[in-house]
């Protein structure tokens, strides 16, 4: 197994003690949130990042003062809360402005996620990051298993999901590391483009392997 860590002595010992940790990752709508449901049926501790940014960003919490001082008003809908739709289509346009968001958000994202991380217990924990290929996080976990589809799966979900149109869908695509990207730095791969039985099965074959290596982990 690949070890990504490199830290003293004392830092490896404590690394000892906590479980394996597996990141899962997949470009936009690959199906990264089914993936992870499967493997939390399966008693794994699943920690989405998605999930924690939102929680971040709640009425009161200093990250969304923070994005109100920088975006203006019209990223806050009428109930105080953070505009999901509005922020989109701000970054998804501007690269920038996207990096502006990140450099308010990650942080804390990376934060909250060691937090909980650490309540979680488990022979294995799985922590979803779609940007692990960008993410300081990566470096962070013990092994990386991607969720793939063609880019044209992705793109008729987006647009039954999130874009509003062929063009928005292709550039919340692009504003993503690429398939070739995510696919060099995974350990393990699910194709999620058939039917759900082929997907869980990928998913059980994988829950095996990695309870044989946080054994072997913890040896």
């Amino acid at each position: 197994m690949r070890r990504r860590r490199q830290d003293n002595q004392a830092a490896d010992a404590d690394q000892d003690a906590r479980p394996l940790l597996v990141g899962l990752t997949g470009g936009i709508a690959s199906g990264k949130s089914t993936v992870a449901s499967m493997f939390a049926e399966l008693g794994v501790p699943v920690i989405d990042t998605d999930m924690v940014a939102r929680e971040v960003v709640e009425p009161g919490r200093p990250a969304l003062d923070e994005i109100r001082c920088r975006f203006g008003d019209g990223v806050i809908d009428d109930s105080g809360r953070l505009d999901r739709a509005a922020m989109r289509k701000i970054v998804f346009a501007d690269p920038a402005k996207r990096r502006e968001l990140e450099a308010i958000l990650h942080p804390r994202i990376r934060a909250e996620t060691a937090r909980q991380s650490r309540r979680c217990g488990g022979d294995y924990q799985l922590i979803v990051v779609p940007l692990l290929v960008e993410s300081p996080m990566r470096d962070s976990m013990d092994r990386i298993v991607a969720v793939d589809v063609p880019e044209s799966v992705q793109l008729a979900r987006l647009l039954a999901r999130d874009a509003e149109s062929p063009a928005q869908a292709q550039a919340m695509i692009d504003a993503q590391a690429s398939r070739a990207e995510r696919l060099k730095i995974a350990d393990d791969l699910i194709k999620n483009d058939g039917d759900l039985s082929a997907t869980l099965q990928q998913v059980e074959a994988l829950h095996h392997r990695y309870q044989a290596l946080a054994a072997r982990h913890k040896q």
